[in-house]
């Protein structure tokens, strides 16, 4: 489970963003890593039940760095102030579609989908979802999809992408350049709760036909 500690240290990082802090109180650091790396394993576990296409993923390959690249920032801090996992096949640093789970103080929260994807990976997803509209809009409209994730997000084309019929049915959803659904925890004593990872597994589980849709997509 998420550990109070964990939170602590997220908070006071926020106020103390800086290296003398940081170095100062490094042991709390990997007591919070530490038990992100376990929150993780257990949800790879459980997601790989319904999800085998991540199984045998480490933990170590989907937790990601605490520390901030700042070379074309303008914010200086050197380290993030919340800790996250992107679990998929090969972890974070894959392209594949998985599952994106945050923590931070009051905005935790699961998300899925495609975030800014490059342009042949996002001609990909348009021309399966122009043709395979109804499944695509079937995900979307799934009732315990709807009532935890609401709509798919993300920017759009003022206009129609070029090599789509303007009047498609899924006009929308074939303008957008990104596309992704989340779902925020924003009360610390739900994610502190003992039943959290078994409701972040539920979630995953709800987002897992889109994952599969797009993967889908992409392999095409």
């Amino acid at each position: 489970m998420l550990e109070k500690e964990t939170l602590e240290f997220l908070k006071r990082l926020d106020k103390n963003n800086n290296r003398e802090w940081f170095n100062a109180h490094k042991d709390q650091f990997i007591t919070a890593k530490e038990n992100i790396a376990a929150l993780t394993g257990y949800l790879i576990s459980q997601i790989a039940k319904f999800d085998p296409a991540i199984s045998g993923t480490l933990p170590e390959d989907c937790v990601f760095r605490i520390y901030r690249d700042i070379r074309f920032s303008k914010n200086k801090n050197p380290y993030k102030n919340n800790l996250g996992a992107y679990i998929a096949p090969g972890g974070r640093k894959s392209m594949s579609p998985g599952y994106y789970f945050h923590v931070q103080p009051g905005q935790c929260f699961i998300a899925a989908g495609l975030h800014m994807p490059d342009s042949s990976a996002l001609l990909k997803v348009r021309k399966a979802i122009a043709g395979k509209t109804d499944e695509f809009v079937k995900i979307l409209k799934a009732k315990t999809f709807k009532e935890r994730f609401g709509e798919l997000h993300g920017d759009k084309l003022k206009t129609m992408p070029k090599g789509f019929p303007a009047d498609h049915p899924a006009i929308e959803f074939l303008k957008m350049k990104s596309m992704t659904v989340h779902r925020e925890y924003k009360s610390d004593k739900v994610v502190l709760d003992k039943d959290y990872p078994k409701m972040l597994v539920s979630d995953a589980k709800a987002i897992f036909p889109l994952v599969v849709f797009l993967r889908a997509a992409l392999k095409s």
